[in-house]
């Protein structure tokens, strides 16, 4: 029996929810299967294909569920990836985006359709400073970047 966890996100897929778990399992150091669910002969789904892939990234557990053609991902759900290097923002980066869609501002959708923003963990403490001069030149900087550039940003910030 799995731990519970008080909100766990379930997310629909059309029938590819256990290759999806293993993707993210693949992409995150800290991740793993946790469970696979199948049909049974009570149905509605063909007896032993996977019905559920419960999964953990970081310590977040999630749900996927094989659900249908019914319902698609879009932006007004996304994961936030805080990451505290460049290094670590481009391995989330290079990870994530093939087969995918790169969008503006740190945000890009994977294969599977998923919406994530792989953001850099200071970037609040730029674009939030009480320096106004210093704040308006990281988030304009920002806002023209598609990957997150640790660099470009503090050299935006320190007017360089």
């Amino acid at each position: 029996m799995l731990e519970k966890q008080k909100i766990t996100p379930h997310l629909w897929f059309d029938d590819n929810a256990e290759e999806a778990a293993n993707f993210y399992v693949s992409v995150f150091e800290n991740a793993r299967i946790l469970d696979i669910g199948r049909y049974t002969d009570v149905g509605p789904g063909t007896p032993g294909s996977v019905v559920t892939v419960a999964f953990e990234l970081e310590g977040q557990k999630f749900v996927g569920i094989n659900g249908g053609p019914h319902f698609k991902f879009n932006e007004a759900v996304s994961f936030f990836v805080s990451c505290d290097t460049q290094e670590e923002i481009d391995r989330f980066w290079d990870a994530l985006t093939p087969g995918g869609e790169i969008q503006q501002c740190g945000w890009l959708k994977d294969k599977f359709g998923l919406a994530w923003q792989i953001n850099y963990s200071g970037l609040s403490d730029l674009i939030q400073d009480s320096n106004r001069e210093k704040a308006s030149r990281a988030m304009q900087a920002m806002l023209q970047m598609k990957k997150i550039d640790i660099g470009e940003l503090r050299a935006a910030y320190d007017g360089q």
